[in-house]
């Protein structure tokens, strides 16, 4: 039986295992689907074993989809472009890394129906799947991206693969935006909360990577001020889809029963 995990630290609020384990059973694909806590050491053994078989394919998550790259053989287009890596794969006895990030968030927008051309975006984060989020959202016509990390050097790095990107200080927010995306952890944990004032903001897109918990103290409080709210599921979920597409050479079917599920 072909096994598949999904790795990062931490892990244990990933819905990677039952989203997965629901396509098997639904198309009798004999396969399981795991999650894995790693540290950075135990990167190079999961490679190990993808090229031994004992794992057939790996999704990766925080905070490995930059560091996972070096023990890989490849990259395709989207994953050089990033430098981001989620989904790894074997082909001709090589070991290669995709970005699926990118088109799980633009399908989520599209399922919204929110136009992208000409609007603004602020990001807030600048971790493994930031980059996913710029590439994204440049492709779909934005015209300026504002980011903000604590740590400002590492919104510096981005600046080197997206030269047009405006880096912001922590706590500073853009003169005007229309869509602001969180790519940072906080909101993971109870009660977490982004220390910036948005109460003066209204009908924006207020945008989190977080599916679980389904809202953020992020979201909640956007919502208080008559924003549109969005959490990360959906984009999840494509994402999910393209990486089951890439082991398995289908694309298994997205429907309310699925969503049903993971809100569970």
């Amino acid at each position: 039986m072909k096994k598949y995990l999904v790795i990062g630290n931490p892990i244990e609020h990933s819905l990677s295992p039952i989203l997965h384990s629901y396509w098997f059973k639904q198309y009798n694909v004999e396969a399981q689907y795991e999650k894995k806590k790693l540290l950075d050491k135990n990167l190079k053994d999961i490679i190990t074993d993808l090229r031994s078989d004992k794992i057939s394919g790996a999704n990766v998550t925080v905070p490995f989809k930059k560091s996972i790259i070096p023990f890989l053989d490849g990259l395709t287009v989207e994953a050089t472009k990033t430098q981001s890596v989620n989904t790894i794969f074997k082909v001709n006895n090589e070991i290669r890394g995709h970005n699926t990030d990118i088109g799980g968030f633009v399908k989520s927008l599209d399922q919204l129906k929110f136009k992208t051309a000409g609007k603004k975006a602020f990001i807030l984060g600048a971790g493994g799947v930031t980059s996913s989020i710029i590439f994204a959202l440049n492709g779909m016509g934005v015209s300026k991206i504002f980011v903000s990390n604590r740590t400002k050097e590492k919104a510096e790095e981005l600046k080197k693969l997206f030269p047009k990107i405006e880096i912001l200080d922590w706590g500073k927010k853009p003169p005007e935006f229309d869509i602001v995306v969180n790519t940072t952890s906080i909101g993971l944990k109870e009660n977490e909360k982004i220390e910036l004032d948005f109460s003066n903001y209204k009908d924006k897109l207020f945008y989190d990577l977080i599916y679980n918990p389904s809202q953020t103290k992020f979201l909640l409080d956007a919502q208080k001020f008559k924003n549109i709210i969005k959490n990360g599921l959906e984009m999840f979920v494509y994402q999910a889809q393209e990486s089951f597409e890439i082991w398995h050479g289908f694309a298994p079917e997205v429907n309310v029963k699925i969503y049903s599920i993971l809100r569970k």
